[in-house]
């Protein structure tokens, strides 16, 4: 019998946390960041990557070959009792999106229990803002929003060589037609001032292309290697590549509409659930159209956690520096005997691992199927995903606090930057709990 601890919640005394946790770990995709400073040694900044620069109906494969090829996500076995449990939700889902005018409250409180797979794309442009609660106007808006992005397509994803033949066309045509006439010699094409890829000019849109080719190539290296272990997003099929280009028009454009923020290395994970689950919408209309609804949600996305990615406010009191301290004082407050271990004993500051779990929303530390399932809770949540994913980040501290408590600075580091495997609805459980009284 593990003896009851002082200063910790009633709930936190229970012997779970303090058994045997299995080792067995789900295999990393990606490095994890690899620190070796002594521990009595200054934190160093978290590692911050350097910023890397008539309209079409979009190209869309067929449903069947986004079953066949899209790495899918397969049900995992459930008991009868959660089959029924499903398909009560599943219900209660449609009849509660099927209202003239949709009720948030009741779809944050169904979604807060995980969103089936068939309505989570409806759920989530809802719960984003993206769709209005009207359904009568859902047509309309959504009309709007894709002439809005094809036309950002048309404006920004033209080379400077198209950008500025259309300026000629556009500012000499009718002088060449009188000059050509009144001298007899052949035109000859006019170059916009300042506009030629030698141009130093900050509005020349040859220079402004050169500056912006770093990004570009930084967004085309992380777009290659989202999840490449998902056909859906990688591999040799038209469906993969497909894919990876509209991730890369949608990340292009979000840089060049946001030039405060651009692009920052990892935005690509973030993108990349969103897209998934447009893109396999059942209804095709909609799946069609996964390229449109996924910027904007996007953005919304963004918009929420937009200081954390903005490395001017890094060191401000809304910055990402900012928000891996209220996460230290979260634990602080609800288990100081762990938060005291982590900090003061074995001085593994949170910035050497908190720092990718919130600035990419938790999509490295999960398989994708979890990923969506925690996005479900962070979306619903009526007080904001910022504090809803801090507190999950939290219960993922208390939920390994037994090996943490056991541990050396090498040893609880490793544990934090490969996180093992956990039950998901127990951790958001853990995390639901966070939210009440703390300890004194």
């Amino acid at each position: 019998m593990v003896g009851k601890k002082k200063g910790v919640p009633e709930w936190l005394n229970s012997p779970l946390w303090f058994s045997n946790l299995s080792d067995d770990r789900r295999s990393s995709r990606y490095e994890t960041i690899t620190l070796s400073p002594e521990p009595s040694s200054p934190p160093p900044a978290p590692p911050r990557p350097e910023p890397s620069p008539s309209r079409p109906r979009l190209a869309v494969a067929q449903r069947s070959e986004i079953g066949a090829h899209s790495g899918e996500l397969s049900p995992s076995w459930s008991s009868p009792e959660e089959e029924s449990r499903e398909s009560q939700l599943l219900a209660d889902f449609q009849i509660t999106l099927s209202s003239r005018i949709i009720n948030l409250g009741e779809l944050r409180r169904l979604a807060f229990q995980g969103i089936p797979h068939g309505v989570r794309p409806t759920a989530w442009k809802l719960l984003l803002g993206y769709l209005p609660l009207d359904r009568t106007v859902w047509a309309h808006e959504l009309e709007k929003k894709q002439t809005q992005y094809y036309t950002f397509k048309d404006d920004l994803l033209l080379n400077p060589s198209e950008i500025t033949r259309r300026m000629e066309d556009s500012a000499g045509s009718k002088n060449e037609d009188l000059s050509c006439l009144s001298t007899g010699l052949l035109s000859r094409s006019n170059i916009v001032h300042g506009e030629h890829p030698l141009s130093l000019m900050k509005s020349s849109v040859w220079n402004q292309y050169f500056q912006e080719a770093e990004i570009l190539e930084q967004i085309d290296r992380d777009v290659k290697r989202t999840h490449p272990d998902m056909d859906f997003f990688c591999g040799g099929s038209s469906l993969a590549k497909s894919n990876q280009e509209a991730l890369r028009r949608i990340l292009i454009i979000f840089a060049k509409l946001n030039p405060g923020i651009k692009y920052v290395q990892g935005m690509n994970e973030v993108l990349a659930p969103l897209f998934y689950v447009f893109r396999n919408d059942p209804d095709e209309t909609n799946a069609s159209h996964a390229e449109v609804d996924t910027f904007f949600c996007f953005v919304e996305l963004l918009s929420m956690f937009r200081d954390n990615f903005c490395k001017q406010l890094d060191n401000s009191l809304v910055g990402i520096r900012s928000t891996i301290e209220k996460l230290s004082q979260l634990l602080k407050r609800h288990d100081e005997e762990l938060w005291r271990q982590l900090e003061v004993t074995t001085k593994v500051n949170p910035q050497f691992y908190a720092f990718r779990w919130i600035t990419l929303l938790l999509t490295q530390e999960f398989n994708f199927s979890d990923c969506l399932r925690i996005w479900d809770t962070l979306f619903s949540d009526p007080e904001g995903p910022q504090e809803t994913l801090l507190r999950i980040c939290c219960a993922m501290l208390i939920f390994v606090r037994r090996r943490l408590l056991a541990g050396d600075f090498t040893s609880n580091l490793k544990l934090l930057q490969n996180y093992p495997t956990a039950n998901i609805n127990h951790l958001l459980h853990v995390a639901n709990k966070l939210r009440g009284p703390t300890v004194d």
